[in-house]
């Protein structure tokens, strides 16, 4: 048998130590972080200009391409006021607004109205603006 001082002794115990304690703590080569954060949600789109009525608050009826855009100005106007609405449609429709329904739709209230026909076929638009 060999006889081992104590300082041979402590030496080996520190090394061994030192080696359980790397080998505890890595070489595993797995990913042990926690999953990335998920991106935040984009903004929801900016709403239109104040009193305008865009083609979102616009519903046409059996629509096939069609669009209504009615500009902020006219809803203050005195008299009637017609859009053409053709957008990608084949053809176009024209939907006349009275001053009266103008002005509805400026207190927030929703108006309908009916297109004029083309094509054997005509359109009811249902607007609010936003």
């Amino acid at each position: 048998m060999t006889d081992i001082t104590r300082k041979g002794f402590l030496g080996a115990a520190a090394g061994g130590t030192v080696l359980l304690f790397l080998q505890a703590c890595g070489g595993g080569g797995g990913d042990y972080g926690s999953a990335p954060a998920p991106a935040p949600a984009p903004p929801p789109p900016a709403p239109p200009p104040s009193g305008q009525c865009t083609p979102a608050s616009a519903v046409i009826a059996s629509n096939h391409g069609h669009v209504l855009a009615i500009p902020a100005a006219d809803l203050d106007s005195a008299t009637d006021k017609s859009y053409g609405i053709q957008g990608s449609g084949t053809h176009d429709h024209t939907v006349t607004f009275t001053a009266g329904l103008l002005q509805m739709l400026k207190n927030g209230q929703t108006v309908m109205a009916t297109s004029t026909q083309t094509n054997s076929h005509t359109h009811s638009v249902t607007v609010s603006c936003l």
